[in-house]
């Protein structure tokens, strides 16, 4: 394998650029080339492009080691977040455990457990029903079996900018006596992480201890794992704005916490003659209040915010940190803010003024008075550079909040990559240059994610969803929460919310509702995929029916994939069926 990359670096150029590499997606239908064959430049060329376009099922194929004969096709089974994981549909035992809600009833769980008869260990008894299918490997398993225009995924699905791919080829190639081939720092990488603390000293208006105050993680989703369990003990509350990226609940669970839920208030912009619109999602204070407790041990804030791209203003934020206060010294706030270069549509400025511009639009909640000391920042650079496979993220926060994910950190992993940690270094100070004809690269980016909104938008107006004005309601990270409409309802075939469709074991429940039952619809019939809105939800809220009412859409996707899902969403609210070019009436049984 290392011998063929050396050889060939086309081949390797290809191969690590690849986006259906970068989230863990691994195809179901193999790809198999001789390894004389890859040993040919074209050949190696042609196959590297062919990953591009299908993925494969193993990489052994490509170490010259492993007979032919011995590769066999595999199914992934393994769950995937804020991603579509490509599984083959399943067959057999595990079909019927699918397909059995009973199996992953909490009680049968934890009967199993106190009985004595279950050998699972405590995270898996902590996760309880949530070991079993979910919205992922379902629509996963839909975007495999439809010609689907895929508005799911969370992630581009396009290249980085050329200055990181290049700082990655650069990275890699480095022969010098400090190649970055070997074990890195465990805490971050040197020239990483004095990056990052030159970058959130201007964001934070103070200065940042590379060595004490930043600790560098695999991805963004360690970042919050290791966060929670250094700070979470059983008993511990942890509260969670509503709806909430999934990953949290389980995270918190596996530390041993509470998830304590929070609802954010949908406000339409009118409710005039029974009208279904867009509109806002606000934090009311008194709710917030409510739930804190000498418990809170914890308070996640996402801004800006998946699923509903909300941007917490100042307001909403000071009354955060008054809570954080309220609750006693042993409350900390976790701030995720992957998504903070993407603010496509920047609250007013009379809202950021005395909290610094440093990131336009966005408010760094450490940088509020006295939460520097209450807070650990949690990001990456995954969404900001199109590369989520690079799977660098980063913690920043005080020495005692820092310090015990340090101490955490070889235990887990011994470092993050160090070439992808070198690659990152040598990125971040080009992305503050010009860049296609913008001041830096984050103005072109949040230009060119406007854009796409706006392609997207269009085309589910159109079809007949509700989605927010992003001239009057600030926006950000790549998601569209659309709300659907009573004509959309209408179109709706009946039998869609029948037992049929409804039980499903990957649905909050077992059962399937509006939102679940209007996306598995346009995935079979009309040929786009989004994903409903009920996963983020608490299971409780999903089936009173809070979630009915929204989708999740993702334009994090090229303008041919948004066009091509916006022809078909026009054949949602005429029931039309979308078949290569043709639009025909869809089946009416």
């Amino acid at each position: 394998m290392i011998s063929l990359l050396n050889n060939h670096p086309a081949f390797l150029g290809l191969l690590v650029q690849s986006p259906l590499l970068c989230n863990g997606f691994i195809s179901s239908k193999p790809l198999s080339l001789p390894t004389s064959e890859l040993r040919n430049p074209e050949s190696a060329t042609l196959f590297a492009s062919s990953i591009q376009k299908d993925s494969i099922t193993t990489l052994l194929a490509l170490d010259s080691d492993v007979d032919e004969d011995e590769i066999v096709e595999t199914v992934d089974r393994a769950p995937c977040f804020d991603g579509i994981c490509e599984s083959t549909p399943v067959d057999g035992d595990v079909a019927a455990i699918l397909t059995d809600t009973n199996a992953y009833d909490q009680d049968n769980i934890q009967d199993e457990a106190y009985s004595g008869e279950s050998h699972a260990g405590e995270a898996m008894l902590r996760l309880g029903t949530m070991t079993g299918p979910t919205v992922w490997s379902e629509f996963g398993r839909l975007s495999q079996e439809y010609d689907v225009a895929n508005l799911g995924q969370g992630f581009p699905d396009w290249l980085p900018p050329d200055f990181a791919v290049e700082a990655l080829v650069s990275a890699t190639i480095d022969s010098t006596k400090q190649s970055p081939h070997q074990y890195t720092r465990t805490a971050g990488h040197p020239n990483l992480v004095k990056q990052l603390a030159r970058r959130y000293s201007k964001h934070m208006h103070r200065t940042i201890d590379p060595m004490n105050e930043v600790s560098v993680t695999v991805g963004a989703s360690q970042a919050l794992y290791l966060s929670l369990q250094t700070l979470v003990k059983p008993g511990d509350e942890v509260i969670l704005f509503e709806p909430f990226f999934d990953l949290y609940q389980n995270q918190i669970k596996l530390a041993g916490g509470t998830p304590v839920y929070v609802p954010l208030t949908f406000v339409p912009y009118s409710e005039e003659n029974e009208e279904v619109t867009g509109g806002e999602w606000i934090l009311e204070p008194e709710k917030l209040e409510q739930a804190i407790s000498p418990k809170t041990r914890a308070i996640i804030l996402n801004s800006p915010h998946n699923p509903t791209g909300k941007v917490f203003n100042v307001s909403e934020m000071q009354h955060i940190a008054d809570s954080v206060i309220a609750a006693g010294p042993q409350c900390v706030v976790i701030s995720d803010e992957v998504y903070k270069y993407i603010v496509h549509s920047s609250p007013p400025k009379d809202e950021l003024l005395g909290v610094g511009n440093s990131c336009p639009g966005h408010v760094h909640f450490a940088s509020l008075p006295g939460m520097w000391d209450r807070t650990i920042t949690v990001s990456s650079a995954g969404k900001t550079f199109s590369a989520t496979g690079w799977q660098v993220g980063w913690c920043i926060g005080p020495s005692n909040l820092i310090s015990p994910i340090h101490q955490l950190l070889p235990y887990v992993q011994f470092c993050a990559s160090t070439v992808i940690q070198e690659a990152l270094a040598r990125t971040l100070p080009k992305a503050d240059e010009p860049y296609e004809g913008y001041d830096s690269y984050y103005e072109y980016l949040n230009s060119k994610y406007r854009r796409k909104r706006d392609l997207l938008g269009k085309g589910l107006k159109e079809a007949g969803f509700a989605i927010p004005d992003y001239d009057r309601t600030p926006g950000g990270g790549f998601f569209i929460f659309a709300r659907i409409t009573p004509e959309l309802r209408r179109a709706l075939p009946a039998e869609r919310m029948g037992p049929e469709y409804t039980k499903n074991p990957a649905a909050p429940g077992g059962e399937a509702r509006l939102d679940w039952a209007l996306c598995q619809w346009m995935a079979e019939e009309k040929g786009v995929l989004c994903i409903p809105s009920s996963p983020f939800f608490s299971r409780e809220k999903a089936m009173e029916g809070a979630s009915d009412e929204f989708i999740r859409v993702a334009f994090c996707k090229t303008d041919e994939t948004i066009e091509s899902a916006a022809k078909a969403l026009m054949g949602v609210r005429s029931n039309k069926a979308l078949i290569g070019s043709a639009l025909v009436e869809a089946n009416a049984e």
